[in-house]
């Protein structure tokens, strides 16, 4: 069960996630992280979750955004909320890492497709952009359709492929949800302190009490 501190971390994206509030804290409607993205860090394509929200608040560094079809460069103090349905990507061009608090609203779903995707990243089971073998893109494109949907490939292409390759993934042991990663101990850190004026512009923060959400510390994803 996801906790509050758990580090997921995808050493091929250069993508580190400290949660901050868990799923269970919010029967399964909120998911709260601090994402950390190395200089030349990215996610691994630009996709769309169909019913989730996800927002992105800048705490330091400079994330490069493409929200919709239109590119942005973000800093402290910038919130940019994507709507389900809407194709996005973001990167580090920076020298800096960027920190950045994410909210993901429903976020029970989005958490455990993180944990099999960062894992799989771990053990080198990706290519070197974080992006899944076939097999195993099939299995967890079948699992989590409801969760993400990348657009390297029209829909309909990617649904015939998934239709496709599916029943081979399960014949050779391909799993969405692997039973080894579900049961893996992930580590657990401290959370940064976030300065007060980034807490004051997240609702799901500010509106809790500040436990250890916050800190009167200024401002230094």
């Amino acid at each position: 069960m996801t906790h509050v501190g758990e580090l997921y971390e995808n050493p091929v994206t250069g993508e580190r996630g400290v949660v901050r509030i868990p799923p269970r804290q919010s029967n399964g409607h909120l998911l709260v992280v601090d994402l950390y993205v190395r200089p030349g860090g990215a996610v691994a394509g630009e996709h769309v979750h169909p019913v989730t929200t996800e927002t992105f608040t800048v705490v330091r560094g400079e994330l490069r955004v493409r929200h919709d079809g239109r590119e942005l460069r973000a800093g402290p103090g910038t919130r940019l909320r994507v709507a389900p349905g809407v194709a996005h990507d973001f990167w580090n061009d920076g020298a800096e890492e960027a920190r950045v608090v994410v909210e993901v609203q429903p976020g029970e779903r989005f958490v455990q497709l993180i944990r099999q995707l960062f894992l799989l990243a771990q053990d080198g089971r990706t290519d070197t952009r974080g992006r899944l073998k076939p097999l195993q893109a099939a299995v967890l494109g079948w699992e989590f359709a409801d969760t993400i949907q990348f657009t390297t490939l029209p829909q309909p292409f990617q649904k015939l492929l998934v239709g496709v390759l599916y029943p081979i993934a399960r014949a050779t042991g391909h799993r969405a949800l692997d039973p080894a990663y579900l049961r893996r101990e992930l580590p657990t850190v401290d959370l940064e302190p976030l300065p007060a004026e980034i807490v004051d512009l997240i609702p799901s923060l500010s509106t809790r009490p500040r436990w250890p959400n916050s800190t009167t510390a200024s401002a230094g994803r």
